[in-house]
């Protein structure tokens, strides 16, 4: 009876803790924001040299751009654990209750997506966060009473993509500030591809490294995504250790395989322009009608696929609906029509 032996695995790249691995651990292995970060020291060391805890900080902007990564950065240089949770995993009054006093003094309390939290609990944070205490109900009726419990001093960090539908009382109770992040430069997310392909122990060449930067939408998360999966390609289909320098064409392999085009469009994002272009020349096209031909929800088109394009210049949204430009027809190989 035969056996395999299993292959020996590099912990510090398990796929299980790849996330963890590539997060930057001190603020100068974390790249770009660099307004965000210079006012976050500038608190965080006041706040050290007076002896009290940070202030409730708010990070807002699109996903992958490092708001819980800088939510960690904060409890690393502080010397703080942090206990983390969601806005939609807080359902009830008392999930928040439990989370507040099982704090201990100087916690960070990091509460991802906030602007899902349930409106009920929302209120009872509000005194937690001003006042460090929490108000509970018990009973209901004219037998009703309260009892308000003391809390430790902590911190609440908090993260949202959508920040309008954060209410504005809570927005106003983040005393240490409310901060937008911004898209990277492809510049920077060259430098963070290279820092992250030297912690998987991967060697790529100079433009293998722009050719993922500049196809990774300006955002983090893709770079690192495209990243892992130009190392697999390389690993499959050259049969051969990818610890050699990767080239330019295997990036361009590779993430032509997953459909990204040179500009960092997928298919979708290229199926909502040709929809515009080919079935209603270009637009003006209600959100409502595209979705349909696209056979996708509104509110995918909308927070998914049309932020980039417009980021890009592909779209404009008018008072009339989505309209390509010029330069969406190009991009595709359509002739732009004369005025």
């Amino acid at each position: 009876m035969s056996s395999t032996k299993p292959k020996e695995t590099n912990k510090k790249t398990d796929e299980s803790h790849l996330d963890q691995t590539l997060r930057p651990r001190a603020w100068d292995e974390y790249i770009g924001q660099k307004h965000i970060k210079d006012n976050l020291k500038i608190l965080l060391e006041a706040a050290e040299g007076r002896g009290h805890i940070p202030e409730h900080i708010l990070f807002y902007g699109p996903p992958g751009l490092g708001k819980t990564t800088l939510a960690h950065l904060i409890a690393k240089e502080t010397g703080r654990q942090m206990k983390i949770t969601s806005g939609p995993a807080i359902e009830k009054i008392g999930d928040l209750a439990s989370i507040l006093t099982n704090l201990s003094v100087g916690d960070i309390l990091f509460i991802d997506e906030i602007h899902r939290l349930n409106k009920m609990v929302e209120e009872i944070l509000y005194p937690a966060m001003e006042s460090g205490v929490l108000d509970i109900i018990i009973g209901k009726g004219p037998s009703a009473r309260t009892i308000q419990l003391d809390l430790p001093p902590f911190t609440l960090i908090a993260a949202t993509t959508r920040v309008a539908m954060v209410s504005s009382p809570l927005r106003s109770r983040f005393s240490g500030g409310v901060f937008r992040l911004e898209f990277y430069s492809n510049e920077e997310i060259a430098r963070i591809v290279d820092r992250s392909s030297k912690l998987l122990e991967i060697s790529f060449e100079k433009d293998a490294l722009e050719e993922i930067a500049k196809r990774s939408r300006f955002t983090p998360r893709t770079a690192n995504y495209f990243l892992k999966r130009v190392r697999d390609f390389a690993q499959v289909n050259q049969k051969s250790s990818v610890r050699q320098d990767l080239t330019q064409k295997t990036v361009k392999d590779a993430l032509n395989m997953l459909a990204i085009d040179e500009i960092g469009l997928n298919s979708s994002d290229r199926k909502f322009l040709e929809i515009l272009i080919e079935k209603f020349n270009g637009g003006p096209v209600g959100l409502k009608t595209i979705g349909a031909a696209m056979s996708e929800e509104e509110a995918t088109v909308e927070e998914v696929i049309e932020p980039y394009l417009i980021q890009l210049g592909l779209l404009e949204r008018t008072a009339r609906g989505r309209v390509a430009t010029k330069k969406a027809y190009e991009h595709l190989g359509f002739n732009f029509p004369s005025p």
